[in-house]
């Protein structure tokens, strides 16, 4: 019995100081070492761990996590991983490609971004999911504080810090939430982000149309609606592709 519940705390221990990824950079990218001290990463090989907190200034990196996750880094990027599968993003731009049996918060304050598994309606009224594939986008902090979400391929959730769906992503569609709502929860907030046919504008692009419901400040209520965001094909911001295996 005492011998069993020695390797039960050997393997626990290992747990806790095994490598959750590793990363892949190029030009100047650094950790930190302890509070506000920072080191340079080892750019061909650099073991990451639960905790670990990663900037990139004049670099790029790659980042794979043991769930086949790959993140790309683009430059002035600050991020964190909490968490075995959450990322904390502070600042900068991100790519992400997210395997269908895997799971991953993408967390930017009071926001979570998260893949979705798509369902289709099946008889009596029931869903069943279909098959799954890649998860591909992006996420980018603009310096104004709002963030813009990307779906190249495969649905994204966007949900707010009680876990309440915001924005429901499909592909080719994209959103940008506003600063206020990213710092804190709104009170009233609804989006919804169509495919193809639903939800389109009159130059064919995606259109996430944001419904907020507020008092204003002489005490009359009114409704602002907002289009914050097109979908793919505006030739913006392009995906640059994973060079890992």
């Amino acid at each position: 019995l005492l011998t069993s519940s020695f390797h039960h705390v050997i393997a626990e221990a290992k747990d806790v100081d095994r490598p959750i990824g590793e990363m892949f950079s190029k030009g100047e990218v650094k950790f930190e070492v302890k509070e506000n001290v920072w080191k340079r990463a080892e750019p061909s090989h650099f073991p990451i761990f639960k905790g670990v907190k990663v900037k990139t200034e004049r670099g790029e990196a790659i980042i794979r996590l043991t769930n086949e996750t790959h993140i790309e880094l683009r430059q002035n990027t600050f991020l964190t991983f909490d968490q075995t599968n959450r990322l904390d993003l502070y600042n900068g731009s991100i790519n992400f490609r997210v395997k269908p049996d895997a799971e991953i918060n993408f967390k930017v304050g009071n926001l979570s971004i998260v893949s979705s598994k798509p369902l289709e309606a099946s008889k009596g009224s029931l869903t069943s999911p279909l098959i799954a594939e890649e998860t591909i986008g992006s996420i980018s902090i603009h310096s104004s504080g709002a963030v813009t979400v990307k779906s190249l391929q495969g649905p994204l959730s966007i949900l707010d810090q009680s876990r309440v769906v915001i924005a429901a992503l499909s592909s080719k569609d994209s959103v940008t939430v506003p600063s206020m709502t990213v710092k804190s929860a709104p009170k009233v907030m609804v989006a919804q982000a169509g495919a193809a046919g639903s939800g389109r504008g009159d130059n064919g692009d995606n259109t996430v149309y944001w419904i907020i419901g507020g008092v204003l400040a002489a005490g009359a209520a009114g409704v602002g609606i907002w289009a914050l965001a097109k979908g793919g094909g505006d030739g913006g911001d392009g995906f640059f592709p994973f060079c890992l295996p």
